[in-house]
């Protein structure tokens, strides 16, 4: 995989983000595969709406967003409610995202993030713009990724470094079982866990280790009463999956 971007053909655009548009998504039809098949991507001919590339054998939807330097801990997504929209809507494309260097005109991140790992609570609304702004009163939004799990950020380059193909499509089908999961809530039980899991931070863990998140998930979810049963209730259901291994009595392990 070849890093860096092809300058001399956005040697025509003056502005910046002319050339930043047209130079990384260059470099993803050049470099990037499909992460659920593998095949080659293609763009959409005519600025659909909903995505900037489609994979033809696998019929995947994906839209781009780049920043120049670290992605850092949240991404600007666009108008809240459009966002909400979006990612509620069944035709919600997967999201690519890029960080890259001025410097050297070269990928430093990027990575993909499945749709089925898109809930509202992944969505920060912002503060509406103030009365001097030229768009007064809108309001934007941005993309958290504390809130999306280590498994629903799927990387092809860290750090300036490419990762392996057959572990990104591995990763990818890891947790495409989110897919078969239609009611919000409940998968926003499964992804809390996930991210519970994520904190603690070790390949083997037990039962208790997620109880100690009770207070946070009763946070997270005031209308449950039983929190433990919903813990134990998540993990099998992740087990039954395959996500994780049930090792012994109240023991697991991330697969």
């Amino acid at each position: 995989m070849n890093l860096t971007f092809k300058i001399e053909i956005a040697d025509k655009y003056i502005s910046y983000s002319q050339k930043a548009r047209v130079l990384t998504e260059d470099w993803v039809l050049s470099e990037i595969y499909c992460p659920s098949c593998g095949n080659s991507i293609y763009d959409y001919d005519n600025n659909k709406p909903v995505a900037d590339f489609y994979c033809k054998r696998c019929s995947e939807d994906f839209e781009l967003k780049s920043k120049k330097g670290k992605i850092g801990k949240k991404v600007s997504a666009g108008a809240y409610s459009q966002m909400i929209k979006r990612i509620n809507s069944s035709q919600k494309p997967n999201f690519f995202f890029m960080g890259y260097m001025v410097e050297m005109w070269n990928v430093n991140d990027f990575f993909v993030i499945p749709k089925h790992f898109f809930v509202s609570e992944i969505i920060e609304e912002r503060k509406p713009l103030t009365e001097s702004a030229r768009r007064a009163g809108w309001v934007g939004s941005n993309i958290l990724f504390s809130k999306i799990p280590k498994a629903g950020q799927i990387f092809y380059v860290e750090n300036g470094k490419e990762l392996e193909k057959k572990d990104v499509l591995e990763k990818w089908q890891k947790t495409v079982f989110l897919k078969q999961i239609k009611k919000a809530d409940a998968k926003g039980w499964i992804l809390d866990i996930m991210n519970c899991i994520d904190a603690l931070n070790k390949k083997e863990f037990i039962l208790q280790d997620v109880y100690d998140f009770e207070k946070d998930l009763s946070v997270i979810h005031p209308e449950n009463k039983n929190i433990k049963p919903k813990i134990r209730q998540q993990l099998q259901f992740l087990r039954d999956k395959g996500y994780l291994e049930f090792i012994e009595a109240g023991k697991y392990r991330l697969k």
